[in-house]
């Protein structure tokens, strides 16, 4: 599906709302790590996204509602997004 840009207000001030409470969240969790390589030290921060998993999953239901998705698409989304970024396995299969 294109990209369609948000034109309904009350759809554009939750995303603005949920990305924000995102940005902040992914902020606060985050490690600054430091390693030395043969080349020197490296700095560097650490996200760990699965405990922002919520938050993303609001996100998706305001933009499966925006697209307009079945409730089953949108499942499909949130679903996925468990089974294979997040590394959980669905009752016995095997994780790709």
């Amino acid at each position: 599906m294109p990209y369609k840009a948000p034109v309904d207000i009350s759809c554009r001030k939750s995303l603005a709302t949920l990305l924000t409470k995102l940005m902040q969240q992914l902020d606060e969790l985050s490690e600054e790590r430091t390693i030395t390589t043969k080349a020197g030290q490296i700095r560097y921060q650490e996200f760990y996204l699965s405990q922002s998993k919520p938050i993303i999953d609001e996100i998706d239901k305001v933009l499966a509602n925006h697209y307009e998705f079945t409730e089953e698409e949108r499942d499909f989304i949130i679903n996925y997004d468990i089974k294979f970024r997040l590394g959980v396995e669905d009752e016995g299969e095997d994780v790709l």
